[in-house]
């Protein structure tokens, strides 16, 4: 069994007695999970550009519906599998999930036209969205309170470096030696293998049926009772708006015939680079850093680091490409972790007891169908009527309305929510403090 501790500092923590060996395995088996949801997530352009869409017939509007069309599928499904796994339990929601988008991700391979594409991009954001509130409860559930935001960042990191540092690279190098779809089947075969191992790693929360007390049941009014979830579900459409946008226009506004800074396809290759990159380093460390600084202080440094550095990367012209790489690295490392920040810890010590993956699962849905999926459309139609430029700006604009809404989040950060002003600590902690064998069951 887990041994907790208060964050209100009542019990101390006895770290002789943690299950370290079990926080290790199941964060760990969580990135990888994640990193694969990323991976065959964002796969599909680079296969699209290379070779996939001109076999198909297909236009870059296809490309843009189908994107837009797996981002909506997982924000409702994360709404609604987050509060299933809070009652079912984590291991039947999240490896049928796994399996479901890597079976998913083999049969993209086999597709003959547009709308079984279509079909079977929806679907995987039905699986992918149910992974991603599930792993964010397991990952807090299964970390020490001292270390929930870095394993949240460390669960969530991989995402973007799998998905858009790893994807062009591996996709490109495949196709030298494979034709694009059995890319998209030697890419599912990995997600089999980490499904088999969560099946057998992962431990059910004490509060789900067959614990040491029953899962809550509360209403949709109490789901909101902390202020935090509902700044959350805005806080997370901001940094999505800026990630997706970001990721969608960067290859347009640095190259091409409608492009704004007419860099080579090479040249345009290494400054987008920088958006993984950055992601990756910013997913990770970022909510570490809050469990040192807190919550609110690094979003609110998250998202004014974001807008400054997207801003000067606006400045920059074509003949410095350095300092474009370095921009836009520092830019998407901030705002990666203001991601990873707000759908992790915040939302997670913000939920009711028993509700964590629920609450994870309408934030992370919120930011996902309006960041992930409506954003994009509406940069598309900026870009066409106005500009390629002006997408940034908009993505800018979501930067700038997240450094507003950070000054409003209560502090929930273990290490500082015993000295807030209203003295009140999550119910999560409270129940630490109750019971000290933990918050997950050793079975």
């Amino acid at each position: 069994m887990a041994i907790a501790s208060s964050a209100s500092g009542g019990s101390p923590v006895d770290t002789s007695r943690w299950d370290t060996k079990y926080e290790f395995r199941a964060v760990l088996l969580l990135t990888l999970a994640f990193g694969l949801v990323g991976l065959d997530r964002w796969i599909l352009p680079p296969l699209f550009a290379a070779q996939m869409g001109q076999d198909l017939g297909l236009t870059p509007a296809d490309l843009g519906n189908l994107v837009g069309a797996l981002g909506i599928a997982w924000g409702v499904s994360a709404i609604f599998m987050g509060g299933l796994s809070d009652i079912i339990g984590r291991r039947k929601v999240l490896v049928p999930a796994v399996v479901l988008f890597s079976v998913m991700s083999a049969l993209s391979g086999m597709v003959t036209g547009l709308l079984s594409l279509m079909l079977i991009r929806i679907m995987m954001g039905v699986a992918e969205g149910a992974v991603a509130p599930t792993g964010v409860a397991t990952a807090v559930e299964a970390s020490h309170p001292k270390r929930r935001g870095l394993n949240n960042g460390l669960f969530q990191c991989s995402f973007a470096l799998f998905g858009l540092a790893v994807a062009p690279i591996l996709a490109t190098q495949l196709l030298k030696v494979v034709s694009w779809h059995y890319v998209f089947m030697i890419v599912a075969i990995p997600g089999l293998i980490v499904a088999a191992l969560l099946w057998f790693t992962i431990r059910e929360p004490v509060t789900v049926g067959g614990g040491a007390e029953k899962a809550p049941r509360a209403s949709f009014a109490q789901i909101f009772s902390h202020r935090n979830v509902a700044l959350a579900m805005v806080g997370l459409l901001c940094a999505m708006s800026g990630i997706f946008v970001i990721s969608a226009m960067m290859p347009s506004y640095l190259t091409g015939p409608q492009s704004y800074l007419h860099l080579t396809a090479e040249q345009m290759g290494f400054v987008t680079s920088a958006i993984g990159l950055g992601g990756f380093i910013g997913q990770f460390g970022v909510p570490g850093l809050s469990d040192r600084f807190g919550r609110r202080t690094v979003s609110l440094v998250s998202f004014a680091v974001a807008a400054v550095f997207l801003w000067l990367f606006l400045q920059t012209g074509a003949d410095n490409q350095p300092m474009l790489f370095a921009f836009l690295f520092v830019a998407s490392l901030a705002n990666f972790g203001a991601l990873a920040l707000i759908a992790g810890p915040i939302a997670a010590e913000a939920a009711p007891l028993g509700l964590m993956s629920s609450v994870a699962g309408i934030v992370i849905g919120a930011g996902e169908i309006f960041g992930g999926g409506v954003a994009p459309v509406i940069a598309g139609n900026i870009a066409q009527n106005f500009g390629i430029q002006y997408t940034l700006w908009f993505a800018m604009g979501g930067q700038l309305l997240g450094i507003v809404l950070s000054l409003f989040f209560k502090e929930t950060a273990p290490r500082f929510a015993h000295t807030s002003k209203t003295g009140e600590v999550s119910e999560l902690d409270q129940f630490e403090e109750k019971h000290p064998e933990g918050v997950t069951r050793a079975d």
